[in-house]
Parts: structure tokens; sequence; C-alpha cells
């Protein structure tokens, strides 16, 4: 019997890596397709930009893993059945369910080490990805001149040049208007001028030729003044054109950028604050009607009857009906003050409570995409014996199908339970729930060869 599990296995294994890097390829064409208009044309280094790719793999990998493993299943047992070869084994009295020892094995580790990726590896390559990939959007274009085109990329500064050679940088017909401060302009004109970085890039290196420079202070009397020249040399501060790091300690962690532990903390800190809230909420309740009810009734009446009897009798009823209103004036206004805190409160509590669905839904997910590997296992197996196909065309077809039929799932189940209308842990194992249901009846069904499909043949 082990040569068959090492016989599955070798069926299982070419086609395994195929479907997964497969599916991480179509994931890497998107998002290149997607980031291209941030990344080209930008002077970004080649590095940077594989760097960039690189970081992205992981969360490719953990998607296509699962689709992998069902992949490899379809094709393996449909290759052997296609040959006769699961009669073959079944004829020695081995039932489906041993036949699938070695895939249930593989999957259980396959599961365990695509927890470990997604815990450990994935948080931080998506922190990574996110610092690098906004540093690259905050990068500008490398500074580029056109010829009978005022340039505005260095704030403070218009460029025009009416010929330009961009290979060697030469210019003729140069003006240049300088704004920087707001008290005074110059206008630099020149008959000819070179233009070019310094060697660390962090200076724009401007050499005019036989011109003049207008300058013009709009705080003095007879400012204006122009100076004659035969070489004028400029140095203007072009650092923020190239690429800088920013320092990864100094870029939060979203959801997605944390393992377990940290969103657990996070959970824990505030299920406090929820804590916190409704004891808040309940003591001003509480000492709302403590305000209400304390006052001695008894007294009040007493002196009520004490200060009306000072009074004449006319006046009693006026007195009366005064006192009704500035109460009435009072509760209104208490109750107003008590609905104000109250609302506001109950919104903060509503919000803690969501951020930590938030994070459950994370947490979840980095437990049931890694099972996902396992139960596909009990899907495919079954359904390549039930196609008697095991060509390209067949399993990726019914692969793509429960991949969309597990991801609709877990998407739709994120989205809804980040909205508060359903449970973090129903909604991220709604779709292994299903897929396990469907994989148990297939293998059982197959096993007792009671299930039979001909829509392939």
């Amino acid at each position: 019997m082990a040569k068959i599990d090492r016989y599955i296995l070798r069926f299982h294994l070419g086609p395994f890596l195929f479907g997964t890097a497969t599916v991480v390829f179509l994931f890497l064409m998107q998002f290149v397709l997607t980031k291209l208009d941030q990344l080209v044309g930008k002077g970004i280094d080649t590095f940077l930009i594989l760097k960039l790719i690189a970081l992205n793999v992981p969360w490719m990998m953990i998607l296509a893993m699962p689709m992998g493993m069902l992949f490899g299943s379809l094709m393996a047992f449909g290759n052997m059945s296609s040959a006769h070869e699961i009669t073959i084994i079944k004829a020695s009295k081995t039932s489906l369910i041993r036949m699938m020892y070695p895939l249930l094995i593989l999957g259980i580790l396959l599961s365990g080490f695509v927890f470990w990726f997604n815990d450990v590896v994935l948080p931080e390559s998506n922190h990574q990805s996110k610092i690098l990939l906004n540093d690259i959007r905050k990068t500008k274009p490398t500074f580029a001149l056109e010829s009978g085109r005022f340039s505005q990329d260095i704030a403070g500064y218009k460029i025009l040049a009416r010929k330009l050679d961009s290979a060697s940088g030469l210019m003729r017909g140069v003006t240049i208007y300088n704004s920087e401060r707001l008290n005074q302009q110059n206008v630099v004109s020149a008959d000819s001028g070179t233009i070019s970085f310094t060697p660390d890039m962090s200076k724009l290196y401007i050499v005019l030729k036989d011109g003049e420079v207008h300058q013009n202070r709009f705080n003095r009397h007879k400012g204006y003044k122009i100076i004659e020249f035969e070489q004028y040399e400029i140095y203007l501060d072009a650092s923020s054109f190239g690429f800088n790091q920013t320092d990864g300690e100094l870029i939060s962690r979203g959801q997605r950028e944390m393992n377990i532990t940290d969103m657990r903390q996070i959970q824990s800190e505030s299920k406090e604050r929820v804590d916190e809230k409704n004891i808040k909420i309940n003591k001003l309740i509480d000492n709302h009607f403590d305000k209400i009810f304390a006052e001695n009734n008894d007294k009040r009446r007493s002196r009520k009857s004490e200060r009306l009897s000072k009074r004449e009798p006319s006046t009693y009823e006026y007195l009366d009906t005064l006192e009704k209103y500035t109460a009435i004036e009072h509760a209104e206004k208490s109750i107003s003050f008590l609905l104000s805190n109250l609302k506001s409160d109950i919104h903060q509590e509503k919000r803690h409570r969501l951020k930590i669905d938030q994070y459950e839904v994370e947490i979840q997910k980095k437990y049931s995409i890694p099972i996902a590997c396992f139960l596909f296992v009990l899907v495919g197996c079954p359904l390549g014996i039930m196609t008697k196909r095991g060509n390209f065309g067949v399993s990726a077809a019914i692969s793509l199908g429960f991949y969309i039929l597990y991801w609709s799932f877990l998407i739709g189940g994120e989205k809804f339970a980040d909205r508060g209308y359903l449970d973090p842990i129903l909604s991220m194992w709604l779709g292994n729930i299903i897929i396990a249901l469907m994989g148990i009846f297939l293998t059982l069904k197959v096993n007792f060869e009671s299930l039979s499909l001909r829509m392939f043949k």
C-alpha cells in the first residue's frame, strides 16, 4: 500500500504546483496591471519594483494554495480513474477513503504550513508592501522639460525652454520665473543654457549664458532692476524627485498587517473600552434618576406652602403655574443633556464593538483559509473519480467553480461581518462548512459506489 501512496502523491504533486503557480501568476498579472500607472514614469529603480512584487506574492500564495490542492486532487484521481487504476486498487479491497490517506495527510501538513505562513510571514510582507507602495506613490516623476512648454514641477519656479536637446540638456531661449518670495519676483532670461541633476540627484543644476535677471521688489519704491550676466548658475532643490524610504516603525499597522496575538491584544483593549462605556452609560442613567427622585417631596411641599403663605391668595394659582413651567423647562434641559451624552457614549460603544468584530474576522480568516486546503481534498478526490477525466480543462473548470463558490462565501461573509450584519465566526467558516459537507457527501457516495457523474463523457 505504501507504493500506492507514493504513486498517488507523485500524481498529485505536479498538478498541485502547477495549479498554485497558475493562480499566483494570474494574481500577479492583475496586480501589475492595476499598479502600473503608479510605477511607470517615476524613475523608480527596477529592484524596488521587483521588491514590491515579491512582497505581494505571499498573499497570492495564500489564496492560491487551496485551489492548487483541489486542482491536484482532481487531476491525480481523474487520471487514475481514466486509466482504470482506481478499479484495480478497489479490486484489492482498498476503499476510496484509504486511497485518500496520503492526500489527507498532505492536506493537514499544508494547512499547518499555510497557518504559520498566514500568521507570521504574511502580516510583515503586507506591512512592508504598504510602506513601499506609499513611498513610490509619493515619488514625483523625474524632472523633464518639453520644448515650448512651461514646467512647474519645482515649487516656486516656472521654467521655459523654447528649444531643447533632451540628450545633451542644451536649451535655447530660456525663461525662468522665480516667485519663492512673497515680496519679490525674479525673471531670468537667457539665450542658452544647460540643465542636469547633481550626482546625488538632490539638486537640479542650471547654467545660463548671455542673459538678464529682472528683479522686482514689491515693497520698495523703485525696487525694479535689471542685472546682465554672461554666465548664471542656479541650484534648485530636487530631493522630492527621488525615492525616499519611510521607516517602517513610523507607520501604523492595519488588520492585515498583524498576527493573531497582536489582534487579540487590540480586541482586549476594545473590550475594556466597551465595558467602560457600559459602566458610564449605566451611571449616567442612575445619576439622572437619583437627581429626579432624591429630593424629599414633603420638604419641597413645606417650603412651597411657606412661600405661598406670605403672599396674597390671588397670586397662589399664578405662582403654582409658574413653578410648574420652570420645573418642566428644567426637566427638558436635563433630559436633553442626558440624551446627548448617552448618544455619544452609545456611538463609541458600538464603534468599539464593530472594531472587535472586524479584528475577529481577520483572526478567523487566518484559521479558515488553511483548513480549506484540507477540505478541498475531500471534494477533489471523489470528483476526480466521478468525472473519470484527468485532463486540464475539466479539472480547471471544476476547480474554478468551487474556488468562486468558496471565495464568494468568504468575501461576502467578510463584508457582512465588518458591517455588523453577521457573526464574524460564522461568516468566515460558512464556506468551509459548505465545502466540508459537500466533501463528506461525495466521499461517502463514491466510496460506496452509489453515485456517478457522466456529464463530462
